[in-house]
């Protein structure tokens, strides 16, 4: 009886299953990334009973400092018009809106000088406002 010794061979692990997980979480960060609101500006905004949304091509921010920001850059009042009409010539829209997000505790003063400068340059104004229902 002749016993032979076989040699240990490379132990291998299954990766079949890391594909898998790895294509669940590729989802899942996609997912997320889509949810998340670009503006960086913490405001809070006043409440509203309706809720109207408008495709948002240039959102100028107002905050607690009245300070303004045309997306998230910083702009001072008086540039309001060239900031906003270059981000409406970025942004190529056949029907542009300028949203307004103005803190509660922003000047009505603020608040009418984005419009002026919205309205100068031919574009519709919103301002945003959270749904007093939620």
């Amino acid at each position: 009886m002749k016993i032979t010794r076989r040699l240990p061979h490379d132990p291998q692990g299954h990766s079949s299953a890391l594909n898998d997980i790895l294509f669940i979480l590729l989802l899942f960060f996609l997912i997320i990334s889509t949810l998340a609101n670009p503006n960086v500006v913490k405001l809070s905004i006043p409440k509203a009973k309706s809720d109207t949304k408008a495709k948002q091509t240039v959102v100028v921010s107002i905050n607690d400092k009245q300070e303004f920001f045309v997306g998230t850059h910083a702009v001072p009042v008086d540039s309001l018009k060239p900031f906003i009409s270059g981000a409406i010539a970025k942004s190529q829209d056949a029907e542009p809106t300028v949203v307004i997000n103005a803190d509660k505790q922003a000047t009505a003063d603020n608040i009418v000088a984005v419009m002026r400068a919205a309205h100068e340059l031919n574009l519709r104004t919103v301002l945003a406002v959270e749904n007093n229902s939620r």
